[in-house]
């Protein structure tokens, strides 16, 4: 009858040990890997800017059309513009500077700029 309570007990052990793993594993899984220091920065920074489905225009001209009413012109847009998305969301990346990243907030047909962030994943095979 001693064997099973030792068992038991070796269980919940790893059971514990399992558990602390994945908290630890949680806290770092998923850090970005361009976080900076808050702090009033001017620089560029690559935005997600998510609009509305346009209905008789291309999205990308639509795209550029919403960029140029902040960037001052269509060569600049077209410069600034990383990528148009279409399938899944209607909206663009572009680099935008933190007074453009408000602007553009305010045009007609934008609905959430958020900035892109990239995240290092840490498995595992990752642990130290």
């Amino acid at each position: 009858m001693g064997t099973p309570f030792v068992l038991r007990i070796s269980e919940l052990a790893i059971l514990v040990f399992f558990a602390s793993v994945c908290i630890a594993m949680s806290d770092s899984a998923a850090t970005p890997l361009d976080q900076h220091a808050t702090g009033a920065s001017t620089a560029p920074a690559v935005h997600i800017v998510y609009t509305e489905r346009p209905q008789d225009e291309e999205p990308e001209a639509y795209h550029i059309r919403t960029l140029s009413a902040v960037l001052g012109s269509e060569e600049a847009a077209k410069e600034a513009l990383l990528y148009s998305y279409k399938a899944a969301a209607s909206g663009f990346s572009a680099k935008l500077t933190p007074e453009q990243v408000e602007q553009i907030s305010q045009q007609p047909g934008v609905l959430q700029v958020v900035p892109s962030r990239t995240y290092q994943l840490h498995g595992a095979n990752n642990l130290h």
